[in-house]
């Protein structure tokens, strides 16, 4: 009898795994399966507190009318330190033509965001998603993560990864309101 004690539990035990892990994969397939964003949809609305002027939040349907680059990244993102320089520089030369940067960290340290800025001296919006409920909304997994929006508030061009400064240019160029 204490032997089949011992089978019943230990069978009970690998039925109750089993049964989570069923569980488990049904719950990510079934949310897997809702509609991916994609270029040609209007980019969701958010309003997201502001970094560079505390006090102050920016709302993307706010921006109707003008190109937007929506960037996701975080301090600890290597690809993304990189193409910051980059992203300034292009918008020193085309916020005058119609061209917003909102850039959307998803770092959980306000000073730790702020002093990456600062050392970058950059000039471009900066936001945090607090509880990255905007990230979730763009399906954003990895860093970084660029939304090209059009002035009518369609998304032109998703890139999933680090841009170049020519590629950049390219995309400004999509976006550019006529």
């Amino acid at each position: 009898m204490h032997k089949k004690k011992k089978r019943l539990i230990y069978r009970s035990i690998v039925l109750a795994i089993l049964t989570g892990t069923l569980v488990f994969v049904l719950i990510v397939n079934f949310n897997s399966q809702r509609p991916e964003l994609e270029e040609g949809e209007t980019a969701p609305n958010f309003k997201l507190d502001r970094l560079d002027q505390p006090g102050e939040t920016i709302e993307l349907n706010d921006l109707r009318g003008q190109g937007v680059m929506i960037n996701f990244w975080a301090t600890y993102c290597e690809p993304c330190k990189k193409e910051m320089p980059y992203m300034d520089q292009l918008y020193q030369e085309y916020k005058d033509k119609g061209i917003e940067i909102v850039a959307v960290s998803v770092d959980r340290n306000e000073s730790v965001i702020n002093n990456f800025y600062n050392s970058l001296d950059l000039s471009f919006p900066s936001t945090i998603d607090r509880q990255e409920t905007v990230m979730e909304v763009y399906e954003v997994v990895n860093l970084p993560a660029s939304f090209f929006v059009r002035p009518d508030g369609t998304i032109e061009r998703i890139v999933r990864g680090p841009v170049t400064l020519e590629d950049l240019e390219s995309y400004f160029q999509e976006i550019l309101p006529q």
